[in-house]
């Protein structure tokens, strides 16, 4: 028998102790497991119209044979036309194959052993994820009133915190900062730390006191944007997102970069989908109503929710999330349960459109009806 190696003496320390993530399985292997025939995808926050007709035809259009041709490594056209959008200079933009590879760049390219990361408590967990496997320390702020505490985050710096990582609005409470709280966070930082603020679901935000964190770049050069194509746009299986800060800051998390790891297919459709305003406001208006009929329904049933900007609702349950995921399951309703979150018996709803929350609202309702008789 071939010796295994020594994985004891090999793996780190921090890589022993953190568990792996396990995604769910596919939709086909999920409905033969719950024996259901149809299912509502209401777990992660996708956008139920599906990407702009101006992506789509992009897509459609696509030339198969450049499926042999490496795409551009640096998402050249892309960074040209987001640079344009939002007047700032190509080589401010760093485009990642989705967010989550963009906080990695970012880790990785200020962080050395010893050093420390701040976020809250409750929030996107990749932050946290990423700076644990990578074997430096996560630093968690409890949430105040559902929202990022400002003035906690920065008693907590010390001279190895490196990175304030801020979810704006924050996933998955929706609590947000506006403008002033935003600058007054910035200005007490200072120079000492970068500070990276996650705006994935901005573009569902209509509350004009929401700050505009790009044009924020020019004073606070230590600020960095990410943003994604995968909620709003509805490109989340092509897998692209991005960054952005000042040249210098960005020229640094450059380095870190993997070149070459977003396809050619992911470049054309979110090239293509900033052509295409209307999307945004079609959007807006369908989690507008699926959010009031589904805050309706969760009132009727008595139950509390947390909700706030973006495409989803948290609502607190009186049994278990992972029982209550197990029982939708079976009515073909896929919801997040929310312990991961640290939020135990909470589950969070993707705003979807009115078939899926008619769906998730009849099989909640019978779950919670059947766990009174006993």
């Amino acid at each position: 028998m071939t010796p295994f190696p020594d994985l004891e003496r090999l793996v780190p320390d921090y890589v022993k102790c953190f568990e792996a993530y396990i995604p769910s399985k596919p939709d086909d292997d999920l409905k033969k497991l719950y024996g259901c025939p149809k299912l509502y995808r209401l777990n992660n926050n996708e956008n139920p119209l599906g990407p702009p007709e101006t992506s789509r035809r992009a897509l459609r259009a696509f030339d198969t044979t450049r499926a042999s041709i490496y795409p551009s490594g640096d998402c050249y056209h892309l960074r040209q036309k987001l640079g344009g959008i939002f007047g700032m200079r190509p080589d401010q933009f760093i485009v990642g194959n989705g967010a989550n590879e963009v906080i990695a760049f970012a880790i990785k390219a200020f962080c050395r052993q010893g050093d420390n990361i701040i976020t809250a408590d409750k929030t996107f967990a990749v932050y946290e994820w990423v700076a644990e496997f990578s074997g430096f320390e996560a630093r968690l702020v409890p949430l105040v009133d559902y929202g990022f505490d400002a003035g906690a985050m920065i008693e907590r710096i010390d001279e190895r915190s490196k990175i304030l990582f801020i979810c704006n609005p924050n996933n998955p409470t929706g609590s947000w900062w506006d403008k002033r709280t935003l600058c007054s966070f910035l200005d007490r930082v200072d120079r000492r730390c970068i500070v990276v603020v996650d705006e994935a679901y901005r573009e569902f935000v209509e509350n004009p006191d929401f700050p505009d964190s790009m044009a924020l770049i020019a004073n606070y050069p230590n600020l960095v944007v990410f943003r994604t194509f995968s909620k709003m746009y509805g490109l989340a299986g092509l897998r692209i997102g991005y960054l952005a800060g000042s040249s210098e800051v960005v020229d640094i998390i450059r380095r870190t970069c993997v070149v070459y790891s977003v396809n050619a297919l992911a470049q054309v459709g979110a090239f293509s989908a900033l052509d295409d305003p209307e999307h945004v406001g079609r959007t807006r208006e369908s989690v507008r109503a699926g959010k009031g009929f589904l805050l309706k329904e969760l009132d009727l049933m008595g139950l509390d929710c947390v909700h706030g900007e973006g495409n989803f609702v948290m609502t607190h349950l009186p049994i278990s999330d992972s029982l209550a995921y197990r029982k939708m399951m079976t009515c073909g309703v896929m919801v997040r349960a929310m312990t991961g979150f640290r939020f135990p018996n909470w589950i969070r709803i993707t705003v979807s459109h009115r078939e899926a929350l008619e769906a998730f609202a009849e099989s909640l309702s019978k779950i919670l009806k059947e766990g009174r008789m006993f």
